[in-house]
């Protein structure tokens, strides 16, 4: 098991528990970080606060004290794929007529 704070940029990983209590629990969960989330690493601040992570859709940013609290996981690449979306590209659908 491993905490988010752990994470390199653009790993993931499953949230398996939150350890914290009290209103710092509370807040996390609010923001959508529950058992059964996928967490993505994205950037990791200067000096290392804060980290800026990926959860459920939309950018988060926490401190690392935050982060440590966050029981995750770690996902290999092979599970969410290599192949990402690149909103650059323009994806066109084709139907049979």
């Amino acid at each position: 098991m491993k905490t988010v704070n752990k994470l390199k940029p653009y790993e993931s990983g499953v949230v398996l528990s939150v350890g914290s209590s009290g209103a710092l629990r509370r807040r996390i969960i609010d923001m959508g970080v529950t058992p059964g989330a996928i967490i993505t690493m994205k950037k990791v601040a200067p000096f290392g606060d804060p980290i800026e992570i990926n959860v459920r859709g939309y950018s988060l940013s926490i401190r690392k004290a935050e982060a440590r609290e966050i029981i995750i996981e770690e996902l290999n690449k092979d599970y969410i794929g290599e192949k990402k979306y690149d909103s650059t590209k323009k994806y066109k659908s084709y139907k049979k007529k």
